[in-house]
Parts: C-alpha cells; sequence; structure tokens
C-alpha cells in the first residue's frame, strides 16, 4: 500500500470574488465547495458520499491539468464529515500531488486492489449506514461496492445523490469565472483571425483545422467541444459536422466552437457571410441577433430559464419564422460544455447569481442557409454579465 498525508501544494490562483457573485455563506473556491457538500450531507444524513465522475472531481479538488476525462474513470474520492480521501493511480499521482492547491484538505491514496473494494474498506472503517453515491456511476462499480460490503459483513444504505453536485456545479465561484473569461478571451482572439483567413475556395475542414490550430497556439489547452464549421446550405443543420464542401461566394459560413483552458470551457458562434448578402440574410439575421439582444437584456436572479426561452421563442415565432428554430435557447458551462441551468421549456427552476449559461437564437431554413448568434456570460445580482466580446454586426468576408 501507498499512502501519501501531505503534499506539498501551490498557491490559490485567484482571490475571492469582488462582484459576490458566489454563495457568500461559503468560503471561496475548492473549500467553500467541499463546505457545500458537506452541508447537504448532514441534511440528508449521509455519513459519506462516492464521487466518480472527473468533472465533479475536478470541482471538488481544484486540480487543474490533470484529469484527461478518458471516461476510464480511475479515479474515486469517499467524502465524510471529516475527511476528504482520493484514490488514484501511479499514472496520475504525482501530477495531483504536484497540481494541488494550497491548503487542499485532501489524501491520496494508491491502496491495491480494486477502487469499490477500497470504498467498501472505508464505508467499514468509518462505520458508515448511509454512504450515497452518484446517479450516473456505472452499474459494474456499484455492485462491487455491494459485494466489498458483503464480504466485510457490513451492512450500509447506498442512496443515489439525484445529481446533487451537478446542482450545485451550476452556481459558478469567482475561480471558474475568471478560467472561462480567459478562455473565452482566446477563442474571441481566434474569431478576429479567421476574418482575415476565410477565403472562398477554402473547405469546412480547413477552416476548422486553422480555427483550433489557432486556439491550441495562443493558450487553448484543449477543445471546448468539436468544433462545428459550415457553409452555405450546411448552415441549416444546427449541428452540422465538418465537410470537404468548398466555400463559394454568397455563403454563410457558421462557427460554433470554444476553448478550453484549466479544464473549464468557452462556448460561441458567429455567422460570417463571403461577400455581399443578401436581403433575406441581412433580415434573418436582423432578427435573430434582435432575439438574442433582447433576451440577453431579460436575463436577471429570478427569472426562469423556460421564460426566457419563451421570450426567444415568441419573437422568432412573431416574425413567421418559428418552425425553423427548434432547439433550446442555451445551456450552463463550466467544465462540462453542456452543464446546468439550460434556457430550455424543462427548466422552471429560478436562474441565481453565479449561473454561467449560454444565449444562443438561430433560425434554419433547409436547403438555403441558416444562422445562430452565441454569447455566454454569467448571471449577476443585477443582470447579465457576457464573457464573450466578438462584433453582433454581420461580417462581410
Amino acid at each position: 500500500m501507498r499512502f501519501r498525508r501531505s503534499v506539498e501544494t501551490r498557491p490559490a490562483l485567484f482571490e475571492d470574488n469582488k462582484k459576490g457573485i458566489c454563495m457568500s455563506e461559503f468560503a471561496a473556491g475548492p473549500a467553500g465547495r467541499i463546505e457545500r457538500v458537506r452541508a447537504l450531507m448532514a441534511e440528508r444524513g449521509y455519513d459519506a458520499i462516492v464521487v466518480r465522475d472527473e468533472a465533479n472531481l475536478r470541482w471538488l479538488t481544484g486540480v487543474k491539468g490533470v484529469f484527461d476525462y478518458t471516461f476510464e474513470f480511475p479515479h474515486a474520492a469517499f467524502i465524510t464529515a471529516d475527511q476528504c480521501l482520493f484514490h488514484t493511480d501511479s499514472r496520475y499521482l504525482n501530477s495531483f500531488e504536484e497540481n494541488t492547491p494550497a491548503g487542499s484538505p485532501w489524501v491520496y491514496d494508491m491502496e491495491e486492489g480494486t477502487i469499490p473494494g477500497w470504498v467498501a474498506g472505508k464505508i467499514a472503517a468509518n462505520k458508515c449506514r448511509v454512504c450515497a453515491v452518484e446517479d450516473d456511476m456505472q452499474i459494474s462499480f456499484y455492485q462491487g461496492i455491494q459485494r466489498g460490503l458483503e464480504d466485510r459483513s457490513v451492512a450500509c444504505m447506498l442512496p443515489l445523490m439525484h445529481d446533487d453536485i451537478r446542482k450545485m456545479r451550476a452556481i459558478k465561484d469567482a475561480e471558474e469565472i475568471e478560467l472561462m473569461r480567459h478562455a473565452q478571451s482566446i477563442t474571441d482572439a481566434a474569431f478576429q483571425h479567421m476574418l482575415g483567413f476565410i477565403k472562398p475556395g477554402m473547405t469546412e475542414k480547413q477552416v476548422r483545422n486553422e480555427l483550433e490550430n489557432f486556439m491550441f497556439a495562443n493558450g487553448a489547452d484543449s477543445l471546448a467541444f468539436g468544433s462545428i464549421v459550415a457553409s452555405g446550405p450546411n448552415t441549416a443543420n444546427p449541428h452540422a459536422v465538418p465537410s470537404d464542401r468548398v466555400i463559394e461566394k454568397g455563403d454563410f459560413v457558421l462557427m460554433d466552437y470554444g476553448a478550453g483552458y484549466c479544464d473549464y470551457r468557452s462556448d460561441m458562434t458567429r455567422t460570417v457571410v463571403m461577400g455581399e448578402p443578401t436581403q433575406e440574410q441581412l433580415d434573418l439575421y436582423a432578427l435573430v441577433r434582435r432575439t438574442h439582444e433582447e433576451c440577453v437584456a431579460a436575463i436577471h436572479p429570478g427569472v426562469e430559464g423556460n421564460d426566457i426561452f419563451k421570450l426567444s421563442k415568441k419573437i422568432i415565432g412573431d416574425a413567421g419564422y418559428g418552425d425553423y428554430y427548434n432547439h433550446g435557447l442555451g445551456h450552463g458551462v463550466g467544465i462540462d460544455i453542456h452543464e446546468e441551468p439550460v434556457l430550455a421549456p424543462r427548466n422552471e427552476r429560478p436562474l441565481v447569481a453565479g449561473n454561467v449559461v449560454t444565449v444562443e437564437p438561430g433560425i434554419y431554413l433547409p436547403g438555403k442557409f441558416g444562422m445562430r448568434l452565441e454569447d455566454f456570460g454569467v448571471v449577476t445580482a443585477d443582470g447579465f454579465d457576457v464573457f464573450t466580446n466578438s462584433t453582433h454586426d454581420l461580417v462581410v468576408i
């Protein structure tokens, strides 16, 4: 068994939030996140919780640049009222120790044997009677914990957490917000670069490659998601896959992309036109822009996500294009590119300060063209602070 009780840590990167958009009753950063989890544990009567999801682990630990999101699930956290235990393996241990924030409560462990067996051992050692687990935990892992408890003749309830940690992640703290602002600054710079790069005769794939290469060369350490670059009739497909289609004069070119920075994401969509636009292109772009800007102006704490969505549907529907706008208005962004909350019919919960969401209305005319305009930002005490700085004007190339 290899057990590390102390690690040499680096100073924290960011100061406390100055805008008052964090949950003020908790400490800032990872320490506050642990406090929030423990408050929930006390409320629910949990003796411990087990966490496997890497985005949740990144959020809880504050460790940057170590999680690789391969869906191997090589780690597990075991949290009690007074312990934060983390099981990993030799591929990651040194990196965790080198990148753990100052003052971290986490103790790293490489105990041999299966991770479910390790969890069962911790449950037994701590005499836990209720140990909650994530909703999306692998069935085989859950059953492994059960077998480990049976082997130890230990009885313990293993209730599901009902997505509790992901819901907590919907309220961002100062450090998270600054990381996303930085990711967006890379994304904005990439758009400016592409305005001087895109030419008729290029393929969508060539544009995609240049876009992504620029982000990596200018500070991104990952892509937020697989970039969408579409042209001409392909822009009518909201999630078009970049193809070998050659960009032509008169085409709309749509770019939906983002940079990853220290495990946090940005998300932005801009639509440009190759040569002078038609009146129809101008009119529909103006409608999408008006929809976007009116919805952004309507965002504030207390308004429900579905109400902002309904506003976007009304504006576009009243103009006669409701049948050509059939996706949600926006979604949360953070460690994952799609997080809570959403601006969509299913979200009847009010927005709160600290929510980070996109606003991305679009219109898509099959066989002709489509367009989308997307920014993202944070809900503040009195409105919405947009991270995106790129122009809303229809850029003619």
